[in-house]
């Protein structure tokens, strides 16, 4: 087991240099070997310092951090950061060359108090380490200062990020793009956001906003409404009917044959045809609903059609072709997409519901349609749905949400939605489950269907239920539902629709190309070994090994999106995909698929944390967060009404919960 030799991180101060016996045991979320095979040795960062080597030189590691925060990320736009980050680095810059003295090494505790007043958090939480290093680590600076030593080549890795695009899982530069908002710059905001995300007007509005969980103002008052500014610097070139500025590179040779044309598909494309790739896209759709599960999984009182149009309108003009009503595995085969291009991304989506397995499901009775997905595509390609007047709906995640209210939207006189926690448990995002409610939609919480009811003539006439009671927390830390004995009960309706959650169809992949699927039915891909010093796999947030590189053992066949992490988010799978596209790229240009060191340390970062929920952030006054504006009232859900329920933010406002950013990057450094 690998042990901490030194540590401030946390501000927790753990010493074992100079222990005899056993060392005080503490452990932090980072590996043991950086990409599995490269001990990781030190870390610097925001928040202190953490040495696995006591070999590690400490003056050096701490004159190349100021180096790298001053000569390539500090803005210049406040005196402070301007000046107090130049200061420090020429003065331990003098330490290494024995030019600086002792005197000068006193002065760091007051530079560090004096760059608290920047105009943003990255030169001040660059402090913190140096200060740290300077206090518990004097006498390897004045050994310097003799000149009794001289720096030896170290592998240096530096890493810029902030707590909300840290969190983002695309990793958008969220305080710049904020940051051109309110300098009223929208063409440059919407440049920034592009960089990571090529479909802004969508992501401005269905993205869940994870980043906002991690957002550093939430600890003042409120998150910045990180998402709708998105919006904004999207609506802005649309509405001012401005150019997109992007130009793809030269052409190159090389050719990718992707699967899909949903969120995940679109991106790998935009990002290798901006790189000079030719990229065909096969959608199992016909032409009109690109777009994957965001054209006919989100209804399009949410997102618009024509803006979603509008963003791979954009995507195709960088060069990239599609193919509608082309489904791979029947109107081409896989093996023979893999013959004709020089890559192939697999990218299906994951349009199959999963079944409720319930008594009764199985018995084809009329009205117990195949799933929430379908029946939301059915109803948006304008196809007989087979709702019929009292509509019950199962589950809790978004998909549940939209199925109720689009059933309003489709002429039903009663949309219920059943689903066996509580209100407070469930997974659908709270802003669309207050929608449903305002909108009429009757909810029955812990309830769980158990039978569905049929008359003679095999029609659906009920769905037979039991209450539920909370017990002790399951796996997920939600408390497990129960049921209670003797309360059960009937909802009387015609149509009942399960949506619980859906699975990839992955049976286009024939057995014999070698590429494996997991129990949960996503396509397995290589990752790193990253272990803790425990000895255990690190992995994500959904149970995947942390980092992958997107090829599966097939060479040259690369999967993503809801194909490979399960079904997530558009931003989860645009952050996937765009990652798998430098991949690929490395691929054609290398003949190897591997991860940059970028890319892991990305990973690490997200595996570490940024932002801390219990940080004490000072500021000097509470401005509320501002809220777009939204059509009111249970007519915005009468028949047909599609309508976009939430209107977004006019500029002022836009700038006004721009400057509300506190602008807080970190940049963090490992040595090798």
């Amino acid at each position: 087991m690998a042990h901490v030799v030194f540590s401030t991180w946390g501000r927790k101060l753990v010493d074992n240099r100079n222990v005899s016996g056993e060392p005080q045991a503490v452990s932090y979320r980072l590996p043991v070997a950086f990409d599995g095979e490269r001990p990781l040795n030190g870390f610097m960062g925001w928040d202190g310092i953490i040495l696995f080597d006591k070999g590690v030189d400490v003056p050096a590691m701490t004159a190349e951090y100021m180096k790298r925060v001053q000569t390539l990320y500090c803005c210049g736009r406040c005196t402070p950061g301007k000046k107090g980050t130049k200061v420090l680095m020429d003065l331990f810059q003098n330490v290494l060359t024995g030019k600086a003295s002792e005197a000068d090494l006193d002065k760091v505790g007051d530079l560090a108090d004096l760059l608290k007043n920047c105009k943003c958090t990255l030169c001040q939480s660059a402090t913190v380490p140096v200060f740290d290093a300077v206090q518990h680590f004097r006498e390897d600076f004045s050994a310097y200062l003799k000149g009794g030593r001289v720096p030896k080549d170290t592998r240096y890795i530096h890493k810029y990020t902030a707590p909300c695009m840290d969190r983002c899982p695309a990793h958008i530069d969220i305080p710049k793009y904020v940051e051109n908002i309110k300098n009223y710059q929208m063409s440059e905001s919407l440049a920034t956001i592009r960089e990571n995300m090529p479909l802004p007007s969508v992501c401005g509005r269905v993205c869940p906003h994870p980043c906002e969980t991690a957002c550093r103002r939430k600890n003042v008052d409120d998150a910045i409404n990180i998402m709708v500014l998105k919006r904004s610097a999207s609506d802005y070139e649309w509405m001012h009917q401005l150019t997109p500025p992007m130009q793809p590179k030269q052409k190159k040779g090389k050719t990718v044959g992707i699967v899909g044309a949903g969120p995940a598909g679109l991106a790998a494309a935009y990002y290798l045809a901006l790189e000079g790739y030719k990229c065909t896209i096969y959608e199992a759709l016909p032409e009109g609903f690109g777009g994957g599960m965001i054209a006919v999984g989100i209804p399009a009182y949410r997102m618009p059609r024509h803006l979603l149009q509008r963003d791979i309108d954009i995507i195709q003009s960088m060069g990239v072709e599609i193919i509608y009503n082309c489904r791979v595995g029947q109107d081409i085969s896989l093996p023979d997409l893999k013959k004709k291009y020089d890559a192939v991304f697999l990218a299906p989506g994951a349009h199959r519901s999963k079944p409720m397995g319930v008594d009764g499901e199985d018995a084809g009775y009329k009205g117990f349609l195949k799933g929430g997905i379908d029946f939301l595509r059915e109803a948006y390609m304008g196809k007989p749905t087979g709702m019929g007047n009292k509509v019950v709906v199962v589950g809790g995640g978004n998909t549940a949400i939209d199925c109720v209210r689009v059933a309003l939207r489709e002429g039903a006189e009663a949309s219920y939605l059943v689903y066996r926690r509580s209100r407070k448990e469930m997974p659908a995002d709270v802003w669309e489950v207050d929608g449903a409610d305002e909108e009429g939609v009757q909810f029955e919480f812990q309830v769980l269907p158990t039978k569905i009811i049929a008359n003679d003539k095999h029609e659906v006439t009920g769905v037979e239920c039991v209450r539920m009671a909370l017990g002790e927390p399951d796996a997920s830390g939600r408390r497990r539902p129960e049921p209670m004995p003797g309360s059960e009960f009937v909802i009387e309706c015609d149509t009942v629709i399960p949506a619980i959650g859906q699975d990839p169809d992955l049976g286009f992949i024939p057995s014999d190309m070698g590429i494996d699927i997991t129990k949960w039915n996503t396509v397995v891909t290589k990752y790193l070994p990253l272990k803790d010093a425990a000895g255990k796999d690190l992995k994500d947030g959904m149970g995947n090994p942390l980092s992958r590189s997107l090829i599966t053992d097939c060479d040259g066949v690369f999967a993503g999106g809801d194909a490979e992490i399960g079904p997530l988010t558009v931003v989860a799978c645009v952050g996937n995909a765009h990652r798998a596209a430098k991949v690929i790229q490395r691929w054609l240009e290398e003949g190897k698929a591997y991860l940059s060191e970028e890319d892991i340390f990305e990973d690490l970062l997200t595996y570490l944390g940024v932002y801390d929920k219990d940080e004490n952030v000072a500021w000097l006054d509470s401005a509320d967060r501002a809220h777009q504006k939204e059509v009111h009232g249970k007519q915005r859900a009468s028949l047909k009404n599609y309508s976009e329920v939430e209107l977004g933010f006019n500029d002022t406002t836009a700038q006004a919960e721009a400057d509300r950013c506190l602008r807080c990057y970190r940049m963090a450094m490992i040595v090798l």
